[in-house]
C-alpha cells in the first residue's frame, strides 16, 4: 500500500461506503458520476443485487472485488480500490453465513478493511433470530482482524443504534433495525473495541440520516434512519481526520457515508 509521501508526511486516505440498493439500477441514476465526483481511495458498495457479468463497470487506476449472492436480485456487496490488497476474503467462513454475498475483506500491511450488508431482521421479526447469530458470527470476525491489525468497517449494519439515529424512536420500536436486541447488539460490537466515527465526531447532532423509506415521501421530510456507518478500531480512531454522511446524493434510497483517515 502506498502510504508514504516522499516528504515523509501522513497521507489521508478517503473511504466511502453506500447501499446502493441495486447497482444497475443506481447505475442508471448517475452512479458513475458519483464515483467519480467523490474522488475516493476505497470505494465500498452494499446490495449490488447482481451477479458477475450482468453489469460491465470498472474505473481507470482502481481494482475491484465482488462477492455475490447465490440468489440472483439479492444482497451482494463489492470494493473498488485504488491500493491492490495483499490478500482478499470473502464471506465469514462459516457456511450458513456465506450465501448471501455480505462480507468482503481486505488485507493492508497496516490495516484491514470490511465491508459489510447486515442482514435485515425482515417484517414480523421474521429473521431476527437469525440476525442475532449473524451478528455474533460477525462481530467474532472482526475481533479477530483487530487482534492482528486496525480494521476500518464500513456497510448498512441495519440497526440504528440510538434514539437519535432516527426521525421516529417512539413508533419504531421493536420494528426491524430499531428492536432493543438488535441495538443491544451493536452496544456490544462497540465495546469490544470499535468507534463509531461519525456520532464521535457529531454526539448531539440530530436529523441527519443515511436511509429513507421510498414510501410516504420519507426522503423529502427528512423521515430518515442512520443506519449506514464507519466503525474503526478504537486505536486508530485518534488518526480519523473527518466524517461525513452525503445526504445530498441520490440515486438509492441510502446515502453515501464517508470517513477520512490519516496513515503514516
Amino acid at each position: 500500500m502506498e502510504q508514504h509521501t516522499d516528504n515523509g508526511h501522513t497521507v489521508c486516505l478517503r473511504f466511502i461506503s453506500w447501499n446502493v440498493n441495486g447497482l444497475r439500477a443506481c447505475d442508471g441514476k448517475g452512479f458513475r458520476d458519483v464515483f467519480r465526483s467523490l474522488d475516493t481511495d476505497f470505494f465500498c458498495l452494499q446490495e449490488t443485487k447482481m451477479q458477475e457479468g450482468q453489469l460491465d463497470i470498472s474505473f481507470d487506476g482502481y481494482e475491484s472485488y465482488w462477492n455475490y449472492a447465490e440468489k440472483k436480485g439479492y444482497s451482494g456487496t463489492a470494493i473498488f480500490t485504488r491500493h491492490k490488497p495483499l490478500g482478499v476474503t470473502y464471506g465469514l467462513g462459516i457456511d450458513e453465513h456465506d450465501h448471501e454475498g455480505r462480507v468482503i475483506t481486505l488485507e493492508y500491511a497496516d490495516f484491514f478493511v470490511v465491508t459489510v450488508y447486515t442482514p435485515n431482521s425482515q417484517d414480523g421479526l421474521r429473521r431476527l433470530d437469525y440476525r442475532m447469530t449473524w451478528d455474533d458470527a460477525f462481530r467474532q470476525h472482526l475481533v479477530r482482524l483487530d487482534a492482528q491489525k486496525p480494521v476500518l468497517v464500513c456497510g448498512d449494519m441495519n440497526v440504528a443504534h440510538e434514539e437519535i439515529d432516527l426521525k421516529n424512536p417512539k413508533s419504531n420500536r421493536m420494528n426491524a433495525g430499531f428492536t432493543d436486541q438488535e441495538r443491544a447488539k451493536f452496544t456490544t460490537l462497540l465495546e469490544a473495541g470499535f468507534t463509531d466515527t461519525w456520532r464521535r465526531l457529531n454526539p448531539d447532532v440530530r436529523d441527519v440520516y443515511s436511509w429513507w423509506s421510498y414510501r410516504f415521501q420519507a426522503r423529502q421530510k427528512n423521515a430518515g434512519w442512520r443506519i449506514d456507518y464507519w466503525l474503526v478500531s478504537d486505536r486508530l480512531f485518534p488518526q480519523v481526520a473527518d466524517a461525513s454522511i452525503h445526504t445530498e446524493i441520490l440515486g438509492s434510497d441510502h446515502c453515501p457515508v464517508e470517513v477520512d483517515v490519516q496513515l503514516p
